[in-house]
């Protein structure tokens, strides 16, 4: 069904650009993954794309769901009234905001600063409801500028190359924003197009960038945000991929490593989001473009989202706790043969029959989880994993079915997302709505890989199920319970995700939760403890367990930094 039309540029059209960039990036997540082979060959940079749009796509409807916008009115001139939902600069400014803190990738970040690039225009030009063609043609000439700016050594032949033949194009457009978009696209298309003749690594893998084609992506939905149509579609060259090399999104080129002539190359990934005065950020760019390469800082206004491929991880880490503080810390290790490849082919590697995917909140955990033979998503606290991470991970296990243990009740639907995306992939996906790793940990437990499939879920379900789940924590605010009002630092007890228990001690109140879960009987009592929580706590919980409950069985793990003080699980 065709897209209506929007005529002007403005908050509603910033959110259906975002939905229709989602879900065109979705589509072609694959064959983007597929030729990236500049600035390494790690296959991922569609999937990046994807998932910083997607937290762009989240901040947008966010911003809408705060305003109860329904569509809205708009007076006779096609202007939206100023007390109808969220402004242009609302919307763009939330739209540029999540995709910073969400970029992953080289590309992704790239991204990140081309729409902050266009946010930044549209804000200073005031409070406004909505712009035309010559504020559209302003905002991607500074996009592409910010972009270049961002990047601490520019090459020709990138998605740096398409953004500003985007903008070039759109410079000499003449009309209403749908003119303008549709130059933007046929000026970009036509420059990826000819990227593998400006960058030799992509020529001799016989494709295009992969940067520039996910750009080309999201300006043909731009196109068709203001026309109600998508353009045709992007005929590019294709990658010459190994057969069987993976799953879906899996796919490597042949193509050398893209530092130019390049065997070998930094060893890590790491991408941070960093608080930080600007002062602090030059200096952290001088530091860290001497440590390694790919180098993009994007941001401003005291936050920033760094990008850098290095060999020592923990220095680049360590410059930016100098800079500021740097948070959500992401490191990858790039695979030998993987990234950096040297064109060497890999042998097809076969599916597993079946796996076990498993979101869990700590180190500890995630490492429990792998030994026991689960493919885990770490979620740090208060950074829960969006479904793209999900889908990611069950293409990571490369299994024919796969069990998913969310571990969490508000991942559930983010969960049901991701399995159903799995399963237009070719997976055979089962969800079972774990709500705590305790949980998780039963379940994987009775885990038969033997078995029939319904009859393995069956049995993982029945464990999960028949564990209750309880968690100590402390009150971040003050705050209404089931138990009574909270302190912001009173310690939280909470029983099957309600809180039952108020106080000032740990161990009192975890003994409290424990007497109240063990008094509906159990046999076994799993403890989690987090890297806060003392040892004595758990000491004392295994005392209490020996001397009043003869024939239950307790067992203690450390969890990591995984937000709660003590996780009890009790089947």
């Amino acid at each position: 069904m065709a897209q209506v039309p929007q005529r002007f540029f403005d908050a509603l059209a910033v959110r259906t650009w975002c939905g229709l960039s989602l879900r065109a990036l979705g589509r072609a997540r694959e064959e983007i993954d597929a030729i990236n082979v500049y600035p390494v060959a790690d296959g991922d940079t569609g999937t990046n794309l994807y998932l910083t749009v997607e937290s762009a796509v989240a901040a947008v409807e966010a911003v809408f769901a705060a305003h109860e916008v329904d569509g809205g009115a708009r007076d006779a001139s096609g202007a939206r009234s100023a007390d109808d939902g969220p402004s242009l600069a609302d919307a763009v400014g939330a739209m540029a905001h999540g995709a910073l803190i969400g970029a992953r990738g080289n590309s992704g970040t790239i991204l990140a600063q081309l729409l902050r690039g266009m946010a930044q225009v549209l804000t200073e030009r005031g409070d406004f409801a909505h712009t035309e063609g010559s504020g559209l043609r302003l905002a991607l000439r500074h996009a592409a500028t910010s972009a270049r700016q961002a990047v601490a050594h520019p090459v020709e032949g990138t998605v740096l190359t398409v953004a500003s033949a985007a903008a070039d194009a759109a410079d000499g457009a003449e009309g209403d924003c749908a003119e303008v978009a549709r130059a933007a696209y046929e000026g970009a298309r036509a420059a990826l197009v000819a990227t593998p003749g400006q960058l030799p690594v992509l020529e001799r893998a016989g494709v295009v960038d992969a940067g520039g084609h996910g750009l080309v992506t999201v300006l043909a939905a731009l196109v068709e945000t203001f026309t109600g149509r998508a353009p045709g579609p992007v005929t590019v060259p294709h990658a010459r991929v190994e057969p069987g090399g993976g799953g879906p999104g899996e796919e490597r080129a042949t193509g050398e490593c893209a530092e130019e002539g390049g065997e070998g190359g930094p060893a890590f990934e790491v991408i941070y989001l960093l608080e930080a005065e600007d002062a602090a950020v030059a200096r952290l760019r001088r530091r860290l473009d001497a440590l390694g390469d790919s180098l993009v800082v994007v941001g401003g206004d005291g936050l920033w989202n760094v990008h850098v491929h290095v060999d020592d991880a923990g220095a680049a880490v360590e410059a930016g706790v100098e800079a500021g503080r740097p948070y959500r810390i992401r490191i990858t290790h790039f695979a030998h043969g993987d990234a950096h490849t040297t064109g060497t082919e890999r042998p097809p590697r076969e599916r597993t029959q079946r796996a076990v995917v498993a979101v869990v909140p700590g180190e500890g955990l995630a490492a429990l989880y792998s030994e026991a033979g689960a493919t885990t998503l770490l979620a740090r606290p208060g950074e829960p994993p969006a479904s793209g991470e999900l889908v990611q991970a069950v293409r990571r296990a490369h299994a024919r079915e796969v069990v998913l243990l969310p571990n969490d009740a508000e991942l559930r639907h983010t969960a049901a997302a991701a399995a159903e995306q799995a399963r237009t992939e070719g997976v055979r996906v089962a969800l079972i709505p774990t709500r705590s790793a305790v949980q998780g940990i039963a379940a994987l437990a009775v885990h038969e890989p033997e078995r029939r499939f319904d009859e393995d879920v069956v049995a993982m379900t029945s464990a999960a199920g028949a564990t209750r789940h309880a968690e100590v924590t402390v009150a971040e605010r003050q705050s209404w319970t089931t138990a009574g009002i909270c302190q912001a630092g009173d310690v939280l007890g909470l029983i099957d995700g309600d809180v039952a228990v108020i106080g000032a001690d740990v161990s009192a109140v975890a003994a409290t939760v424990l007497d109240r879960m063990l008094s509906a009987g159990g046999e076994l009592v799993t403890l989690v403890l987090g890297d806060e929580a003392p040892q004595a706590v758990a000491d004392r919980l295994e005392a209490r367990v020996r001397e009043a409950y003869l024939a239950v069985d307790t067992v203690v793990y450390r969890g990591g930094r995984q937000g709660a003080l003590l996780l009890v699980g009790v089947e």
